[in-house]
Parts: structure tokens; sequence; C-alpha cells
């Protein structure tokens, strides 16, 4: 990291996602939160590496115990089927940054697609660790099509809302990060 004011970027976004975990309506199986907007934010707003750093920090603070996840945390938690979910988030944050970063301007149709593409990380991972986690540990037998639907038909819908607002708040909110010395190598319009 190049200074203090990056490692207080991560550790915020890292705080933020947390929030996110307990700003959730409760769907069977997967609950819709907003940890994947502020993991979307992230990856914008910080660029692949540090992005994807706070989320690395996020869900290792819950896997020591915090109990900074949707239903608590600790070690324990890699046994949840969700927990491909948060492996997304790590991958997500990586690639919408990784976008970002090659993007000359950003507007606010490529910042939709660099966050779908994150997203699509976020519902691989996510699905293939649910149906795995039912189907091998947790002794639960379940069809790919049941993982497949509750774990991305049921949820995208509340996603893709996030996703339009998070590009709308991330192409305003750039430009004032930019101009304040922030963030750098980057062009934004509507």
């Amino acid at each position: 990291m190049k200074n203090t004011r990056d490692l207080i970027l991560v550790a915020l976004f890292a705080a933020l996602t947390a929030v996110g975990a307990f700003i959730k309506i409760p769907i069977p199986y997967v609950p819709f939160t907003l940890q994947y907007f502020f993991c979307a934010l992230a990856g914008i707003i910080l660029g692949s590496k540090l992005g994807a750093l706070s989320q690395i920090i996020y869900v290792a603070v819950g896997l020591v115990g915090a109990p900074v996840f949707t239903d608590g945390g600790g070690i324990t938690y890699i046994f949840k089927p969700t927990f491909g979910y948060l492996i997304g988030f790590i991958v997500a944050a990586y690639v919408i940054g990784k976008i970002r970063e090659k993007i000359i301007e950003l507007t606010f149709i490529k910042t939709v697609l660099a966050f779908l593409s994150g997203l699509f990380f976020i519902y691989l991972f996510g699905v293939i660790y649910l149906y795995i986690s039912y189907n091998l540990y947790l002794g639960k037998s379940i069809s790919f099509y049941f993982a497949f639907f509750y774990g991305f038909i049921t949820c995208i819908g509340g996603d893709l809302v996030l996703t339009v607002l998070a590009s709308y708040i991330a192409i305003r909110v750039l430009p004032i990060l930019k101009k304040a010395g922030y963030i750098s190598k980057i062009s934004t319009s509507l």
C-alpha cells in the first residue's frame, strides 16, 4: 500500500461490506444483502488490488470469529452453503477494479458492465459452492437446478437494481475522489 489513505479506504470498504451483511431481506437459502453493493464500489473506487484486499480483510475478520457475516462468523463459516458468495466478493472486487483500470473513460454503461462482470463471479462461486456444500458435507441431496434457482434466480433481481444504483453513485463519486487526489487514471462521464 502506498500510504495511510489507502489503508483507511481498504478498512472502510471492509467495514461497509460487513455493515451490508446486516442490511438484508431474508429469502430462502440465500438472503439478499447489500454486501455486493459495497464490494462493487470497493472494486471501482479502490482498483483491483486494494478492492480485493478490502474483501479479503472482510472475510478474514469474519473467519477469525467477528460476527460480520449474515449469520455470524468463525472458521466454521466455511461450511455454510453461502460461503462461496464471500469468495466471490474477493474475485468480483478484483475483476471490477481490473476493468476500471483498463478503461480510459468510464461511462455509466461501462460501469454497469464492469459490475455485471464482477457479479458473474459472485454467482459462479456462490451457486457452485451452494450445490457442493449441500451435496457433499451437509448430506442433503439437491439438484444443480435447485442451487441455481435459489442461489441465482431468486437473488439476481435485487442485485441488478443494486448494480444500476452503484453505477450511478460511482459515476458521481469518482470525479470527486479524483479531484481530491484519492484516485488517479480515471475519466468519467454519464
